[in-house]
Formats: structure tokens, C-alpha cells, sequence
């Protein structure tokens, strides 16, 4: 089985760092030093496809594992993405069940699904030599989590968690605050309500829950409401955090305020 699909169905959380900057010493960097589960950010990070290819190398031979986060959820940039090996995914702006059924579809070989064949020229087969792929692999092995950020997404949620092959719920809480008016503003008391009421939608549906730390929740939190998959640092954030508090030390002033995360 895919080791992170694995250990989502295990105890405890998986937790990630986010990689922004699309390079891949960074990313096998943050693997090698205590981070081992990367999410390669495809929507707000840099780089392209070839570019994540490239750091997903790294990140695997340094140990580590991968998510891609795409940059949207269109049946091309799925098929282009799993086609080049990627198998962990997390799919933004997925609003209603019809969507949620598209992108499950563009997962998947015909009668499961509409993915385009090409199976034994592709990186996600090792080229051919998993013989097998097409028929079983190529679905078993996926981990796909669809992103609610929105409170259209909300109000469809428990439809939404009821497509088959969706393995958790992604909630990402800078956006769906704005989506309500509370642009940055995670710990208004609406946005609370929000968050709240995803998780008991999702506990009901029996649908596992990702996120990233923030909006009030830190690991532990996160791990206490029964949360399956958890991204908390960045690359940027990381170099800017430094970068501050070694100039703060080299000036002896005060440090400056840490860089936010998302």
C-alpha cells in the first residue's frame, strides 16, 4: 500500500511542511532534517510540473514522501500530474458533489473513471514495468484530498463526502474566512462556527480530515479532534523566521514579528 495512505488509516496524524520555493535542495533539506512528508504547493508555489517531477526525486531519495497540491482540479492537470508519478494529491476550490465526481473521474482508468490510457510509457508505472498499473495500482494507490475552503463547500459538504474515492476532506481556513468576509481573520467567531461544523459533518460521514495548523489550532489540537493529515511550516516562512532573527541578533534589537504562515 502507499506508505502515506497507510499511515492516514493508522493512530496519530500525519504531519508535513509545505515546499513554496520549487526547489529541490530545499525540499530534501527540510527531509533530511526532521521534516519527511512534503507537500509540494502546485497552486501558490513555484514551478510547473517538470519542476515538481524534479523535487519529488529528491524528496524520495532523501526518504521522504510526497503531496502535490495541483494548481486546480481540471481533468488535463490531473492527468498530466498522475501520469508523472504523483500519487498523493490534495485538489483545491471543490465546492459541490458534481465537482468532487469530476475530479475523482479524471483519477481514474474507464470504467472507474475518464482518465486518458497510457499506461505502460508513463513515470506513475515505472515505465512499464509494474504490469499490473492499469487494472489495480493505479487506483488502489492514490490518496486524494479535496479541499473545502469555501462556504458554498460547507453548505454541500456532507453530499460532497458521500463520492466514493475521496480519502479526506482538506479544509483550508485562510480561505474559506474570506469566502465569509473575514479576510485573515481565522479566529473570528464565524469562521469558528464554521470549522466546527465541518468536523461534525465529516465525523457523521464517517470522512477523514486534513488541514493546516492555524486558525487557533495547533498539532496537538488538531490531533485531539481526531484530524488524519496536518501541514503546519513553509520553506519561505522558514527562511524569513531565520533570516530575521539572526539579523535581530547581529544588530542586538529586539526580533522583528515572525512571518505568518497560510
Amino acid at each position: 500500500m502507499n506508505p502515506l495512505k497507510k499511515r492516514m488509516t493508522m493512530d496519530g496524524m500525519v504531519t508535513a511542511a509545505w515546499a513554496e520555493l520549487g526547489n529541490a535542495d530545499v525540499a530534501e533539506i527540510m527531509v533530511r532534517h526532521g521534516w519527511p512528508t512534503i507537500v509540494i504547493d502546485g497552486e501558490h508555489g513555484i514551478g510547473d510540473v517538470e519542476t515538481w517531477v524534479g523535487m519529488a526525486r529528491a524528496i524520495e531519495s532523501a526518504g521522504g514522501e510526497v503531496v502535490l497540491r495541483l494548481p486546480d482540479g481540471l481533468d488535463t492537470t490531473i492527468k498530466r500530474s498522475i501520469d508523472r508519478g504523483f500519487r498523493n494529491f490534495i485538489v483545491p476550490m471543490v465546492n459541490s458533489a458534481a465537482q468532487a465526481r469530476a475530479v475523482v473521474d479524471s483519477f481514474r482508468y474507464p470504467s472507474r473513471g475518464k482518465r486518458g490510457y497510457a499506461a505502460p510509457i508513463i513515470r506513475a508505472s515505472d515505465w512499464g514495468v509494474r504490469t499490473g498499473y492499469a487494472r489495480d495500482e493505479a487506483h488502489d494507490d492514490l490518496v486524494i484530498m479535496l479541499q473545502c475552503e469555501h462556504v458554498d463547500a460547507v453548505a454541500n459538504l456532507a453530499e460532497i463526502a458521500t463520492v466514493p474515492g475521496i480519502d479526506a476532506i482538506f479544509i483550508g481556513p485562510n480561505d474559506l474566512a474570506a469566502s465569509a468576509g473575514h479576510l485573515e481573520r481565522m479566529d473570528h467567531a464565524e469562521v469558528q462556527g464554521l470549522l466546527k461544523q465541518i468536523e461534525t459533518v465529516a465525523a457523521r460521514a464517517g470522512m477523514p480530515l486534513a488541514t493546516i495548523v492555524g486558525a487557533g489550532r495547533n498539532w496537538s489540537d488538531l490531533e485531539r479532534l481526531g484530524y488524519r493529515f496536518a501541514i503546519g511550516v513553509n520553506d519561505v516562512s522558514m527562511l524569513i523566521d531565520s533570516a530575521r532573527r539572526l539579523a535581530a541578533e547581529r544588530d542586538g534589537s529586539k526580533l522583528s514579528t515572525p512571518a505568518a504562515g497560510y
